[in-house]
């Protein structure tokens, strides 16, 4: 995701940096505007373990993500 995202001109919280045209243009291939400019990624995570899950919202792409689109098993 830090790799399409750079690609289309966001950074780790999915806020614009000066995004060309091109770069926004197919924008919703793979996000969603959710508001004030802030894009998140059209995904799910899944994972039998919660701790990787936590290591992906930890990251420095972590804030891209909404939190309800984490989904992990219980132990």
């Amino acid at each position: 995701w830090q790799t399409i995202a750079g690609e289309h001109g966001l950074d780790g919280d999915g806020h614009v940096n000066e995004a060309s045209d091109l770069q926004l243009e197919r924008m919703n291939v793979y996000f969603n505007e959710a508001s004030s400019n802030r894009y998140v990624p059209r995904a799910v995570l899944v994972d039998l373990e919660p701790g990787t899950m936590d290591a992906v919202r930890a990251g420095p792409f972590g804030g891209l993500f909404r939190p309800d689109n984490f989904v992990f098993g219980q132990s």
